[in-house]
């Protein structure tokens, strides 16, 4: 045998602990991510909500217990709910103070949710409108005023 080739042995002895010892290091770094998300299993019981939600809401529709001409309407609650995550976690990872960042995602959220329930409830847009631009207005002048 070749004295360069080392014998199975000995390579299984050295590259076993190496293997298990990257693989422990990337879980805890997995481990790692997911705490500082907040959420162990991630985002995706976001998703699982939302489809059992509009599953509801068309069964409902469908008997005729409910009335929704709009319902198309409920896609744009999809990016408020995102901004309402977005605004969630950086509030926590702020250790529970409202950032400038967090306040914005909340706004976005509010305004898209105040637009999602126009369409669906058929609600009076002149009215709508300029109440839109007063929270744009009331969240700039918030953002502009307190630290960030």
């Amino acid at each position: 045998m070749n004295d360069n080739t080392p014998d199975r042995d000995s390579t299984n002895n050295q590259t076993q602990p190496e293997t298990l010892d990257r693989y422990e290091r990337r879980r805890r770094r997995r481990e790692e991510r997911r705490t500082a998300r907040g959420t162990r299993y991630g985002g995706a019981w976001v998703g699982g909500a939302i489809l059992i939600l509009l599953g509801i809401v068309f069964l409902l529709q469908n008997l005729g217990s409910l009335s929704l001409n709009n319902w198309w309407a409920l896609f744009i609650l999809l990016p408020a709910l995102g901004a309402f995550g977005a605004a969630w976690r950086t509030y926590q990872s702020a250790g529970g103070h409202l950032t400038a960042t967090a306040r914005g995602s909340l706004i976005g959220g509010l305004v898209l949710t105040m637009i999602t329930a126009a369409f669906l409830f058929d609600l009076n847009w002149g009215i709508l409108a300029p109440v839109l631009i007063v929270l744009a207005g009331i969240g700039l002048l918030i953002n502009a005023f307190l630290p960030g």
